[in-house]
């Protein structure tokens, strides 16, 4: 498994702010405004990055095309998704990297005209940059933001732009678990 990018320190304090607009509130208040968003902007595609947001979207009849997810809230393990799917895919991405194995599920992903689970051995977090960046320009990315709610990127050039950004800053990493050669 090759790792392409690893957080740094100075990064991992500005993903803590919204990465689009932060909607706060209970399940029912987010979903209800996402329901509104999804109606009237009828967006091409519809991401979701985590396991709260992605179940509840789906609890809200707003199903995903690409729901990318790690099996865990808060880094506490929890009882896998039981959505329906047409395709589920499993990728290593270990925390606070991105690998190729994630970027290339991705790109597939949301190349397709399938309902896509992302299952990540690892974190999922991050991957939240790789899906603004191939998603089609008009589509919504979701993730959630513990404790207040849900956040929502509209796919733009600008927000593409800065999410290359963000990447171009990460610590480019080669090779996770070589092997010693003797």
């Amino acid at each position: 498994m090759t790792a392409v990018y690893t957080i740094t320190d100075e990064l991992r304090t500005k993903f803590k702010d919204p990465f689009g607009t932060l909607i706060q509130g209970s399940f029912d208040k987010t979903m209800s405004a996402m329901k509104d968003l999804v109606d009237k902007e009828k967006p091409p595609q519809i991401i979701s990055v985590g396991d709260v947001v992605s179940r509840n979207l789906h609890d809200h009849n707003i199903n995903p095309q690409l729901t990318i997810i790690d099996n865990k809230s808060l880094r506490n393990q929890k009882r896998p998704e039981t959505v329906s799917v047409e395709k589920t895919v499993h990728v290593n991405n270990p925390e606070a990297t991105i690998t190729k194995e994630a970027i290339f599920a991705i790109k597939e992903a949301l190349d397709q005209n399938e309902h896509t689970h992302i299952v990540v051995e690892g974190e999922e977090d991050l991957l939240t940059l790789i899906a603004v960046l191939y998603a089609r320009e008009g589509a919504v990315v979701v993730y959630g933001q513990p404790h207040s709610g849900i956040v929502v990127v509209k796919v733009t050039p600008e927000k593409k732009v800065q999410a290359q950004d963000f990447l171009k800053a990460m610590k480019p990493f080669e090779k996770l678990n070589r092997k010693k050669t003797v």
